[in-house]
Order: structure tokens, then sequence, then C-alpha cells
């Protein structure tokens, strides 16, 4: 059993959660996930740590409610349990494995799209505690979305923030707030880490790929069982099939064949897409377990 600490209500159907996880806390690095599942026979639920304490032992869990499971979460208050949290999982993120030179002349773009600003909050973080410069784009369809604001701003350089509809900060998509910063604004950067649904993912890498900014994406939304062995997050990189939960979930986006994850999502929904997708992959389908 998991401990509930601290529940907050970050913005409508959005909810922190800081849960008493030592181990987890002890090993955990930015990028990694774990599995939470609320009660028995609840659904399991891949949720990306938003941030750690390692001498009081939690994690921070942020979780929106878009499905049965989530909303069972999102119901929990400060002194409940979670029946099960089963983590680290994953690789950590790039920016963690760089050697100290490779750190000390990075200048990182952070680009988060909605829920995306949970997962890019410890590598933010991070890069404030290791001596990297890095900036930040948060951006949703309009204010009442924009989460973890004051947070990001203790440990960027800079936090821009876009809404689709110019209700809070640039009035626009995350892509022409990039293009501004960069083409009006002088702003140079040699990474970007863009991080959230799909579709945003897809047009920030091109826009990243247009001013030759190597950029890293975290396929973390499309993952479902979390160890490989559903096939939901199947997706080609390069020339190579890789499973977001074992081989990721950051990958490089410049490689990313967006389309084909998007149509995979589509299809995973119903049970005969599953069985279609099964017969056009055959043996790649699954990632089996990432060990055995």
């Amino acid at each position: 059993m998991f401990e509930i600490v601290k529940r907050e209500d970050l913005a409508d159907d959005i909810v922190l959660l800081d849960v008493k996880a030592p181990r987890i806390a002890k090993h955990c690095l930015p990028g990694q996930f774990v599995i939470v599942v609320e009660k028995n026979n609840a659904e399991r639920i891949p949720l990306t740590i938003c941030d750690y304490n390692r001498e009081e032992g939690t994690i921070t869990l942020v979780i929106q409610v878009v499905g049965r499971g989530s909303l069972g979460l999102s119901k929990l208050k400060k002194g409940d349990y979670l029946e099960h949290v089963v983590g680290p999982l994953g690789q950590p993120s790039e920016l963690v494995n760089l050697e100290p030179e490779e750190k000390e002349n990075l200048n990182v773009l952070f680009v988060a799209g909605g829920l995306g600003a949970a997962p890019v909050f410890p590598q933010v973080k991070y890069c404030k505690e290791n001596g990297i410069d890095c900036d930040v784009i948060i951006g949703a369809r309009t204010k009442d979305l924009i989460i973890l604001e004051d947070d990001m701003k203790k440990y960027a350089n800079n936090v821009y923030i876009c809404t689709d509809d110019g209700s809070y900060g640039f009035n626009g998509m995350v892509t022409d707030l990039t293009e501004d910063l960069i083409t009006n604004q002088g702003k140079e950067y040699n990474q970007a880490v863009v991080i959230g649904p799909m579709i945003m993912m897809k047009f920030e890498a091109q826009k990243t790929k247009e001013h030759n900014i190597p950029t890293i994406v975290s396929m973390n939304p499309i993952m479902v069982d979390g160890t490989g062995m559903c096939g939901a997050c199947r997706v080609i990189v390069g020339d190579e099939i890789k499973f977001a939960c074992v081989d990721g979930p950051e990958f490089d986006g410049h490689a990313i064949d967006f389309d084909n994850a998007m149509r995979r999502q589509t299809l995973y929904k119903t049970e005969e897409g599953r069985k279609m997708l099964e017969l056009e992959e055959g043996d790649t389908h699954h990632g089996n377990c990432g060990v055995c």
C-alpha cells in the first residue's frame, strides 16, 4: 500500500498527488515512469514521475481524467492509499547520461503541451541542478489548462506561455512561439525536448528540424501496458522498431514516424483494430517484457 501524502487540484480534471514510495524515490531519474493501480482489479495506468524527493521518500504524479481508471485516481485524497505502484520503469532522459563536458555548452528548449508539463518538469529541475541553461514553453488550449508554471519558473532561465485562444501569454501554437523566439528574439538552442500530444510533437519536431536543433520527444502518451507485452506503444524510429515503455519513452523526434504512430493509436482503441495490427506486424507486434 502506498499512502497519498498530498493532493492538489492543478486545473479542471487535472490532479497532483504526492505518494509515499521510498524505494522508487531513491532510484528514479527524470524521464522514467511508474505503473499505478488504485485498488485490486483496477486498471493499470502508466504515469510519468513528475518529481521526487529522496529524503522524504515521495514521488509526484499528475493525473488527467480521460477514462474510468484515471477518474478513480483523481478522487483520491490525502491519507488514502494506492494498492500498487511499480517502478521506476523506462529509460531515463538522455540529459542524465551526458558527460559533464557535454552539459557545459548545452542550451535546451523544453516545449510542454498540456499535461506534457508534468514529465518536462523533472528534466528542467535536473538542468538547474546540473548547470544546464534552459528555457521552457508551456502551451495549452486556454489559460485554465496551464499547469506547473510557477514550479518551472524556479528552475528555468525563462518560461514562456502560449495559448491557442490567446487568453494568456503568446497567442498561438507552440510552433509559432518557437519560431518567434528563434527568428525575432534571437534565441539560440542546441537541444530541444518536446513532450505533449502526438500531433503537437509532430509539428514541433518539424519546426526544430527547420532550425537544425536536435530534438527529443517522449512517447509516453501512447503507453498502455508498460512492459512491452501489449504492442500499443510500438514505434518506428528511423529504420528500427522500438517500444516506448521498454526502449524509451524518449526518442529522436526527427526520426520518429509520427503518422504511423498516430494511425496505430487510432486502431488500437478497438479489438478489431488490435487484431489488424497483430496481423500486419507479425512477430514485431510485441516487445515481450524487455528482459526475457
